[in-house]
């Protein structure tokens, strides 16, 4: 596939020569632009490896173009035209990142031989990228990032365990990934071309979540007007994911264990059951070996749940992870958002190896999406994440005056995070909770029930400016 330039001169002449003589001689195919406002349109429409702009032209000169060109694409390499004797506009775009510049008149072979230099800058700065892609897929896997030893054996449990048909739990700290890995688990599993059905168990109020698993038959209560097909139907042939699995009551439970034990369902209002081939993957943040002491969570159940255990990490226990796990949500968010592709500053990937990360990887998403919607620069600063570049120690924050005690001062580190993230994210929208549970990626019942555990209300913030 041919190479694209870009020429963009206000002559109209000019771009017509350029056109006939440079895309033989550099084996490219030409754009023309004859305004710096049309050459960002075809920026817009096209891929393009190589620009050279004329710096004297009307309405946008070259100089402004190419910062415009630079705020987008920091890596996009330009050649600047200028005409003789405006050697301070060439250095000028030199500082700004210009890869080259070239006085009119010009000899044309000079020209071609400047161009296929920087031709060659710009295709190695691609292949670069390529192989930067490369090394990162080399330490993915379905989504999950890291080469640590841990994160490897984890990639080798979920190999393994894809290949069975048994009960998977899944059990980490909020924000580690167990939806990745339950979605890991079925993609790589016989049951791959079945459907993955996923349930957030705590965000559905518990009298209707029985009826959401099993379905129910016209007439079972007042509101049942017709008959309503359960999840677990509708994962017939594939799995069912019960996310966050400790927090069901022990009436769910008992219910859950029979499907467990009998393969075997009944819908709220019928007196038959129905056989159901669904494979099911379980997660849960919390301690049930703690809960089942508690009377909270049946055992029999976390027996018959516990059959292949995926622990995984939080993100403090494989720190040299953090950079492969940065820039990987940067290319992701940047794709999804619609941005140039950024970089994190040296300065800011000091503070994520520093971090306590108390929301884990979750947590560094929502601060990576924040950089890159508000950063104006490349790369993206600590000021850009919210965070005081004179006083960036929040990781040290939480962690002082801290008990020795692990429980103890897990649970107080949880509590100053939560405190100090939600306050911030609700100031943020005023007290609005859907706006917030948007913006930090939970659903909105799930964000109403982290509020209530740390006794934050909305209320106070609403009449907050944000």
């Amino acid at each position: 596939m041919q190479p694209t330039l870009l020429v963009v001169d206000d002559e109209p002449d000019m771009l017509q020569l350029l056109r006939r003589s440079l895309a033989p001689d550099l084996h490219c195919h030409v754009e023309t632009a004859i305004s710096g406002a049309k050459a960002l349109e075809v920026l817009a429409a096209t891929h393009v490896d190589l620009i050279l702009a004329d710096i004297r032209m009307p309405d946008m000169d070259g100089l402004e173009l190419l910062e415009l060109i630079k705020r987008q694409d920091p890596d996009q390499t330009v050649v600047m035209m200028t005409a003789y004797g405006s050697i301070e506009a060439a250095v000028a775009a030199m500082k700004q990142g210009a890869c080259d510049f070239i006085t009119k008149p010009f000899d044309h072979e000079t020209l071609v031989v400047r161009l296929e230099k920087a031709l060659e800058r710009s295709l190695l700065l691609k292949e670069n990228r390529r192989l930067q892609q490369e090394c990162r897929q080399m330490d993915s896997f379905q989504d999950l990032v890291g080469g640590s030893d841990s994160m490897k054996q984890v990639f080798e449990t979920i190999r393994t365990v894809a290949q069975t048909d048994l009960t998977v739990l899944i059990t980490g700290e909020s924000g580690t990934g167990k939806d990745l890995t339950a979605r890991a688990v079925h993609s790589l599993s016989p049951r791959a071309k079945g459907p993955f059905v996923a349930v957030n168990c705590p965000t559905v109020p518990e009298h209707i979540l029985e009826s959401e698993l099993f379905g129910y038959h016209k007439g079972a209560f007042t509101h049942a007007v017709h008959n309503k097909t359960g999840l677990f139907q509708e994962a017939q042939g594939g799995s069912i994911f019960l996310d966050e699995i400790g927090d069901v009551s022990p009436a769910i439970q008992t219910k859950l264990l029979r499907v467990l034990q009998e393969k075997e369902i009944k819908p709220l209002g019928s007196t038959r059951t129905i056989t159901v081939d669904v494979r099911i993957i379980a997660s849960t943040n919390q301690n049930l070996a703690e809960k089942i002491k508690r009377g909270e969570f049946r055992e029999d159940f976390y027996y018959r749940l516990n059959v292949l255990p995926i622990r995984l990490p939080a993100l403090r226990e494989h720190p040299d992870d953090i950079p492969l796990i940065a820039d990987h949500l940067l290319a992701k968010h940047c794709r999804k958002l619609n941005k140039s592709l950024r970089r994190l500053a040296p300065e800011v990937l000091a503070h994520f190896q520093s971090r306590p990360w108390a929301g884990n990887v979750r947590e560094m998403e929502n601060l990576i999406c924040q950089g890159i919607l508000f950063a104006q620069n490349d790369p993206i600063g600590l000021a850009d994440l919210g965070l005081d570049p004179q006083t960036a120690t929040t990781g040290q924050a939480v962690l002082d005056g801290l008990p020795q005690e692990y429980r103890a001062a897990k649970q107080q580190a949880l509590r100053r995070f939560n405190e100090v993230f939600l306050g911030d994210l609700l100031k943020a929208h005023r007290g609005n909770v859907t706006q917030a549970a948007k913006a930090c990626g939970l659903e909105r019942q799930a964000l109403q029930q982290v509020l209530r555990r740390y006794g934050i209300g909305a209320d106070a913030f609403r009449n907050e400016q944000g």
